[in-house]
């Protein structure tokens, strides 16, 4: 994602709500007017530092968000800020309870507002995705015609990594789909015998899940997440850019273009009827 386009993405008011949110009791407490009036008690000069206690949580909160980012593969300060909101969020409820437990109730609704009024923009564009309700027709679509690629995406509908990624495969899939480069999903939680072929783990701590295939002439080709020669598996970021980029849609969708049947020229015949 270009760094005008996370502009843009940021000026969206989900963003920066949630940024408001995540540095609301920082803020409050750096801002003299409004620090006097939230935190003022009697007796107290210096109600405006941070004291030991909300030091350490802020410390903590930068740790888990540190570890969570890299754990989630984020790589672009859009995933960064989305991968942190939960926790920063969390992090000011403690701070503004350990101030004043009203506060932190206050907090509190104003978080789950905000979570209904504003969710998390994704993509809502066309998508060009078979979905493949049985295993027979998921693996006779794969032979039936040998010229056709398929990208396909092996999922489960409550695994979090598949549904975050469900936007970003359909809008792929509106970029790229043609006659013969086509995207496909399959719910292995529905067809266990499809996730034990392809020998992808569906079970609750998988870290397979989801798992994008590619297949050429009915036979698997890529695949990510992968395993390295040491049986290890290899972390992957389903993000846009890293599919597109591992994957090779561009050429792949060259390719697949070139390798339509032109079509045939008029007769003469047909054009004396016009």
């Amino acid at each position: 994602m270009s760094f005008k386009k996370e502009l843009k993405t940021l000026a969206m008011p989900y963003y920066w709500v949630n940024i408001l949110l995540a540095i609301s009791y920082l803020l409050a407490k750096k801002t003299k007017v409004i620090c006097t009036r939230l935190f003022q008690h009697a007796g107290q000069d210096d109600v405006c530092d941070m004291d030991s206690r909300e030091v350490e949580i802020l410390f903590f909160l930068l740790i888990v968000v540190m570890i969570r980012s890299r754990k989630t593969g984020s790589v672009t300060m859009i995933n960064y800020l989305t991968s942190s909101f939960l926790y920063t969020k969390v992090a000011n409820m403690i701070l503004w309870s350990y101030a004043d437990f009203r506060y932190g109730l206050g907090f509190l609704l104003m978080c789950v507002l905000v979570g209904m009024l504003l969710p998390e923009p994704s993509y809502r564009g066309p998508e060009h995705i078979t979905y493949f309700r049985n295993a027979q027709t998921f693996e006779e679509e794969l032979t039936r015609d040998k010229r056709t690629t398929w990208l396909i995406c092996f999922y489960t509908v409550w695994n979090p990594s598949c549904v975050n990624f469900a936007p970003i495969f359909a809008e792929l899939s509106a970029e790229y789909n043609t006659e013969l480069l086509k995207f496909g999903k399959i719910d292995i939680g529905r067809f266990p015998g499809v996730a034990a072929k392809y020998r992808i783990s569906d079970s609750s701590f998988s870290r397979q899940l989801p798992t994008v295939i590619l297949f050429q002439q009915g036979k698997e080709v890529d695949r990510r997440p992968c395993v390295d020669a040491k049986g290890k598996l290899q972390k992957f970021f389903f993000s846009n850019d890293n599919v597109r980029a591992t994957f090779g849609l561009n050429q792949l969708y060259k390719q697949a273009v070139e390798r339509l049947p032109t079509p045939k020229p008029a007769t003469l015949e047909s054009k004396k009827s016009k």
